[in-house]
């Protein structure tokens, strides 16, 4: 009887000892970063975004060579992308270029941040605030990055950035200055004549400056803004009031 429970303990050992090998044997196996970055491509194409992520993770952690964790974060921002979530995927590039800011993919990154924003400006209740953050984006990717690939469309953008922003300060200071509240008025046209110099409505804006200094008693300032609104535009449509304007505040 002893001799059969001392088997029976010594074999337990073995298969203890034989289990306890074959995870060994698991958990050394080379890993091959570039093996798993296609299979979670393919979940990526297949739109299985967490299952593709969940592979890159691993790469991240994984490869010793670094050759593959880079582009694995960078596809990690871009499964967020294809997500709708926005604000992880922002996360997710700036990651990366604080975690590889020499990477030749790190422009790319930069511009993704911009382009997220920049596809905001058509949603009616982030229209401006996606502007004001996408202009702010590409010019950070201009400063980061000279040389980037994307310079001619990245002007383009950045001029439509401008032009949604100023529209915007335009028609808040013409709220104000139809409800009366010319310094407020004052305030934001002069302002976007320093941002924004040659933006399409200007000589609205100068129109809309000397009225709103004549208002509050400012003569000097009012005459001011007219004789610039009729030198630079003598053929608008505002002109010919302004005119008018000017003889009657003149001594």
């Amino acid at each position: 009887m002893k001799n059969l429970i001392l088997i029976a303990i010594v074999s337990l050992i073995a298969l203890n000892f034989s289990c306890s090998g074959k995870t060994q044997v698991r958990t050394t196996e080379r890993f091959d970063p570039e093996k798993y970055f296609e299979t979670a491509n393919q979940q990526f194409e297949k739109k299985d975004y967490e299952e593709a992520r969940s592979l890159f993770l691993e790469i991240k952690n994984r490869d010793l060579t670094r050759k593959f964790a880079p582009l694995a974060q960078l596809r990690i921002a871009d499964s967020y992308v294809q997500e709708d979530e926005y604000d992880k995927a922002i996360a997710e590039y700036n990651k990366f270029l604080e975690t590889y800011p020499e990477h030749s993919h790190a422009a790319y990154a930069q511009y993704q941040i911009a382009m997220i924003y920049f596809n905001q400006i058509e949603s009616p209740d982030r229209g401006y605030g996606g502007a004001s953050k996408a202009l702010e984006e590409f010019e950070k990717l201009k400063k980061m990055f000279p040389r980037n690939p994307y310079k001619d469309i990245v002007e383009l953008k950045i001029e439509k950035c401008k032009n949604v922003i100023a529209e915007y300060e335009f028609n808040v200071a013409e709220f104000y200055y139809k409800k009366g509240s010319y310094n407020a008025a004052i305030g934001r046209l002069e302002n976007l004549l320093s941002k924004f110099p040659g933006y399409k409505k200007e000589p609205e804006v100068l129109s809309y400056l000397a009225n709103s200094y004549k208002n509050i008693g400012n003569k000097e300032k009012a005459i001011e803004y007219l004789n610039t609104l009729i030198s630079k535009y003598p053929n608008h449509k505002t002109t010919s009031a302004a005119k008018k304007e000017l003889s009657k505040l003149k001594p």
